[in-house]
């Protein structure tokens, strides 16, 4: 397949020393793929920066006033996880909008599938707070955007982050047009994601929360996204597949307790692909979370080598 990747060195500003979410997260994920050669073999996408009312799809105006404003004060702690700095408003802008450019090109046609090396991450985010790293939400404006702005009919999102998408899922709790589909290690943080949680409304049954113990890997893994997944997508048949990508479920990262090895999630990824390919639907994977920079670097190459064979 075509494959976008979407980078910027934009990205790298937003830093703050000794936290998790840091820069050195994606310097890692450009050397690992340079390593093995795989930037040559992608389409090269650079992000744009989103407009204040794209990201006002799915977050409310005063908050996103409110996030620029204290960004240009010099920033802090949003909540006791989340820093912002003066240039973080400008970044998480950018990463938005680098979701969203991906977006555009797929639906030009440019490519079929797109991975966005975007930072910061995004799916904790609600409509107006910022919490457990994330700003903005990137994911979830991309399938406001797709929706409501590109008229795409119906759009799955799958998660599979360590941690619940809390953001995600009330962004879409009562659609029945956007499908929230999601793995992750419960009870954790942030304390949502039990698989009661089902939607409600019209968006009823359009919610579908998969818990994992901890210490869960490969083999608890596999037959959700090799059987529960593509039922799942087959029934709600998706125009457009939106995809989280958190690798802190793999056994080596230091803030989860999940133990997926690289094969795993190399096997997670190879069977989201194949369940859209049959399903002819595009397919955008953004970075959320991963904190060991091998492990993370590692599973993106082996994300990326599989969007390329699929």
């Amino acid at each position: 397949m075509k494959t976008g990747f979407v980078y910027d060195d934009i990205y790298l500003n937003h830093d703050y020393p000794d936290h998790p979410e840091r820069k050195e997260r994606l310097i890692s994920i450009m050397n690992h793929l340079e390593k093995v050669q795989l930037l040559k073999e992608v389409i090269d996408i650079k992000p744009r920066r989103a407009t204040v009312e794209e990201v006002a799809l799915n977050h409310d105006p005063n908050y996103i006033q409110e996030i620029h404003d204290f960004c240009k004060s010099g920033g802090g702690f949003l909540d006791p996880d989340t820093y912002a700095i003066e240039e973080s408003y400008d970044v998480s802008l950018t990463a938005v909008g680098g979701v969203l450019e991906g977006i555009d090109r797929i639906l030009k046609g440019d490519v079929e599938t797109v991975f966005c090396a975007v930072r910061p991450p995004g799916h904790h985010a609600e409509y107006a707070k910022a919490m457990g790293f994330c700003i903005f939400n990137n994911i979830a404006i991309g399938a406001h955007y797709l929706r409501k702005i590109k008229k795409v009919g119906k759009v799955f999102i799958i998660d599979f982050d360590a941690h619940h998408g809390n953001g995600t899922q009330r962004s879409f709790y009562e659609d029945d047009t956007v499908f929230y589909f999601s793995t992750h290690e419960y009870p954790f943080y942030p304390g949502t994601g039990s698989p009661k949680e089902k939607g409600a409304g019209k968006g009823e049954g359009y919610t579908l929360n998969v818990p994992m113990p901890a210490g869960a890997g490969d083999s608890d893994y596999e037959p959700v996204y090799s059987n529960l997944l593509p039922k799942v997508m087959g029934e709600f048949s998706p125009d457009f597949i939106l995809v989280s990508a958190g690798y802190d479920l793999h056994s080596d990262d230091p803030l989860t307790y999940l133990n997926v090895s690289t094969k795993g999630i190399r096997s997670i990824v190879r069977n989201i692909l194949k369940t859209a390919k049959e399903l002819k639907a595009p397919t955008l994977f953004a970075l959320e979370g991963g904190y060991n920079l091998k492990a993370l670097g590692e599973s993106v190459v082996a994300t990326i080598e599989e969007m390329l064979s699929a």
